[in-house]
C-alpha cells in the first residue's frame, strides 16, 4: 500500500525555541494515523508544514504524490483541513458558509451551492443550513468546519485536535463522520491528545514529544508498554498511604505512583480481577481505610509518565506556536 503522505528529518524553530526537531511520519493510503502528544509537543507545527502553512527549516515531504516545498499550490489542491478551532463566519448561514469555500475553490457558483447542499445533509445540518452559525452548538460548529474541509472532495484530509472541547455526544457524532470518511476511502492524519480518540480512530499511531517521536504503534501496543491494567486506590488518611504503599509495593509489577494530596495510589498489575481481589484482601489486613479501589487500563497520563516522564497537563507543556509562527503564517 503507498503512502499518501510521507515527510522525513522535519526540522522547524522559531528563534530558540524547536517546534520539530527531525520528524518522520508515514499515511498509507487509506489509512488514519494518529499523531498524540500533549500541548507543545509539535503536532500542529506538523500539520501546517504537511498542509503548507509553514516551510520547515529542514527536511522533505511529500503529500498525494507531490513534493511539498516544490509545488505547494499543487498540494493545496489534494487536501483538506480542518484546525483546532472552527474557522466558519458565524454571521453566515452554514449554507453560505460551505458555499463561499466552493467559491475559495474556484469550483463556479452551480457545483459550490450543490456541494453545499450535500454536505449540508451528510453532516446532519439540513434543517440547520438556513440559520446563522452563531446559533449553532459547538458541535454543529465543528461539523461545519468539517464539511468545508471537503467541499472539494479532497483525498487527504488533516484534522488538528478535532474534538479538543467537545461534550462527549458532540465528540461521538464527530467521530461517526470520520469513520464513514475513512470507509470511503479517504487518506486521514489526525492530531489529538486523547488516547481513547486515537483508539477509536486510528489504524497507526506515533506519539511525539518536544518535537521527537518517541512511540509508534497500536493503542493496544502503546498501552501495553505502560503495564497493561493498573489497581487504583484511594484512602482516607495520610498513614494509610503509606501502608497502601508497602502492599502495593509488594503485589504490584511495576512502579507505584502516589498523589499526596488526593491520596491515590496506582500501581501497574498482571492478573485482572483476581489481582483486585488479593489487593483488596491485604489492604484491609493491612489496616488501610479504603476510600475507593477499582481496575483499569492505562491512560493517556500513563503513557506519557512511562515514554517521557511527565503527563500531558496543558500548563506543564511548553509553547509551541509562538508568535512568530503566526507572523510567518500571515507572511
Amino acid at each position: 500500500m503507498a503512502d499518501v503522505i510521507r515527510a522525513s528529518g522535519l526540522v522547524k524553530r522559531f528563534g530558540t525555541v524547536t517546534a520539530l526537531d527531525g520528524l518522520d511520519l508515514s499515511v498509507p493510503e487509506g489509512t488514519v494515523l494518529g499523531l498524540l502528544g500533549p500541548n507543545g509537543a509539535g503536532k500542529t507545527t506538523a500539520v501546517r508544514i504537511l498542509t503548507t502553512l509553514l516551510r520547515p527549516d529542514e527536511g522533505t515531504a511529500e503529500v498525494a504524490g507531490v513534493d511539498l516545498l516544490a509545488k505547494p499550490e499543487a498540494v493545496r489542491g489534494r487536501i483538506g483541513l480542518s484546525g483546532q478551532y472552527a474557522a466558519v463566519d458565524e454571521y453566515l448561514t452554514g449554507f453560505e458558509n460551505l458555499e463561499m469555500v466552493g467559491r475559495l475553490y474556484r469550483l463556479g457558483k452551480t457545483q459550490s451551492r450543490r456541494r453545499a447542499e450535500e454536505l449540508l445533509g451528510r453532516f446532519s445540518l439540513a434543517d440547520a443550513g438556513d440559520r446563522p452559525v452563531k446559533t449553532y452548538s459547538g458541535g454543529m460548529r465543528r461539523r461545519l468546519d468539517l464539511a468545508g474541509a471537503l467541499i472539494a472532495e479532497p483525498p487527504v484530509l488533516f484534522l488538528d485536535e478535532p474534538t479538543t472541547g467537545l461534550d462527549p455526544r458532540s465528540r461521538n457524532e464527530l467521530w461517526d463522520v470520520i469513520r464513514e470518511l475513512v470507509r470511503g476511502g479517504t487518506t486521514l492524519l489526525l492530531t489529538t491528545q486523547y488516547l481513547e480518540e486515537a483508539d477509536r480512530l486510528a489504524d497507526d499511531i506515533l506519539v511525539i514529544d518536544q518535537g521527537r517521536a518517541i512511540a509508534q504503534g497500536s493503542a493496544d501496543q502503546l498501552k501495553g508498554r505502560v503495564g497493561g491494567e493498573r489497581v487504583e486506590v484511594v484512602v482516607e488518611t495520610s498513614a494509610d498511604v503509606a501502608r497502601a504503599e508497602l502492599v502495593l509495593d509488594e503485589l504490584g509489577a511495576g512502579d507505584i505512583q502516589s498523589e499526596t494530596q488526593s491520596r491515590r495510589i496506582t500501581a501497574p498489575v498482571t492478573g485482572g480481577p483476581a489481582a483486585l481481589e488479593t489487593i483488596l484482601h491485604r489492604l484491609r489486613a493491612a489496616g488501610v481505610a479504603i476510600v475507593e479501589i477499582g481496575l483499569r487500563r492505562p491512560t493517556l497520563d500513563d503513557v506519557f509518565l512511562a515514554l517521557t516522564g511527565h503527563g500531558c497537563d496543558p500548563a506543564a507543556a511548553p509553547v509551541e506556536e509562538p508568535a512568530r509562527e503566526k507572523e510567518e503564517t500571515a507572511a
